[in-house]
């Protein structure tokens, strides 16, 4: 029998990435989607014709339940947020209830669906894990924000800078006191920056990649963006799902810091996205105080020496591999006319 997984936030970049590598390994994959006529579903069936649909909100803690208890998955992949940072300053309230609490209304579902009573122990619990539903909470680099040590561990402290990484942390630690609690089969990925040509337009990759596109299609004739100098982790998200999947199929619980292990700047990611299209950079980028974060996040890199080491996870893409294949699919998708905002970008 096919192991089932459910999967919140399947209508995101690394939803539909996971989807599709759950599926090429035999899973029942079932996604979960709030509203009645969600116009973001219909598009991601057109990429995901076998992923099934259940409807829930991390908002509502009885529609979790209601969706656990109708699909019975083996695996829980957590990836729904509101996961653009910037965003989280004007809707902070949002942010914590969907990105944290979040977490801790998809945990307690689990847990009722389970059957784990409040009152036991981690001891007395500890072997449930075999036969539980396992949990994934994706974690973030942000919420590291301003870093005590370069490169970034499991052991690093955090100290967010942002709403969405102070949200990210509740619900991490959350993930760590219900699997030490309740003995729950309940990981977390800190991921460093991925990304694909599946981000959201608003997203800095994206926007650059976008930006290209539009300039070599004489579209546009500059791009403006923040603070060129940020550092960060770079990776592709179709590599990192998989890691995502090798924690939960790991022999023990445990949280894992996945990146590449190497920086890049916003300048570098700028240089990358316009060579690729034969451009000078510096000829279309305009600097803007305004597009800066309220409370920086300088530089983020991650050392993943555990998950190569436990999981034996690599990134398979590198950066330039990366940003190249974003500007060509914004270039293809801007030739036929698509709508970055549809997600018509997805093949």
């Amino acid at each position: 029998m096919a192991r089932r997984a459910l999967i919140t936030g399947i209508t995101g970049q690394d939803g539909s990435y996971l989807a599709e590598h759950l599926l090429e390994q035999g899973y029942e994959v079932w996604g979960l989607a709030r509203g009645q006529a969600n116009p973001r579903v219909s598009r991601m069936r057109k990429l995901l014709s076998d992923v099934q649909v259940v409807r829930g909100d991390l908002l509502d803690q009885g529609s979790l339940i209601s969706a656990v208890e109708r699909v019975q998955p083996d695996e829980v992949y957590n990836l729904g947020a509101i996961s653009f940072v910037p965003m989280s300053w004007e809707q902070a309230e949002l942010t914590a209830e969907v990105t944290g609490m979040g977490v801790l209304r998809m945990l307690e579902a689990i847990r009722v669906c389970s059957g784990v009573s409040r009152g036991a122990s981690a001891g007395s619990s500890a072997q449930i894990c075999s036969g539980q539903i396992r949990f994934y909470q994706a974690s973030s680099s942000e919420m590291f924000g301003q870093v005590s040590e370069t490169p970034q561990t499991e052991r690093t402290a955090f100290h967010p800078r942002s709403p969405y990484g102070v949200a990210k942390a509740y619900g991490h630690f959350l993930t760590q006191n219900y699997r030490e609690s309740y003995g729950m089969f309940a990981v977390s990925g800190i991921l460093f920056n991925h990304e694909s040509p599946r981000r959201g337009a608003e997203f800095v990759t994206r926007k650059v990649s976008l930006g290209v596109a539009r300039i070599k299609l004489g579209l546009a004739t500059e791009l403006r963006l923040g603070n060129l100098e940020a550092r960060r982790d770079w990776g592709f998200a179709g590599d990192y799902v998989k890691a995502m999947h090798l924690m939960l199929r790991a022999g023990n619980p445990e949280d894992y810091v996945i990146g590449t292990g190497r920086m890049k700047s916003v300048r570098e990611l700028v240089d990358a996205a316009f060579s690729a299209a034969g451009l000078d950079w510096e000829r279309y980028v305009v600097t803007d105080q305004a597009l800066h974060r309220p409370a920086e996040v300088d530089l983020l890199c991650a050392d993943p020496k555990k998950a190569r080491a436990q999981l034996g996870w690599e990134p398979r893409v590198s950066f330039d591999e990366l940003v190249a294949m974003m500007v060509e699919s914004d270039l293809r998708l801007l030739t036929d006319g698509g709508d970055p905002d549809q997600d018509s970008s997805w093949p």
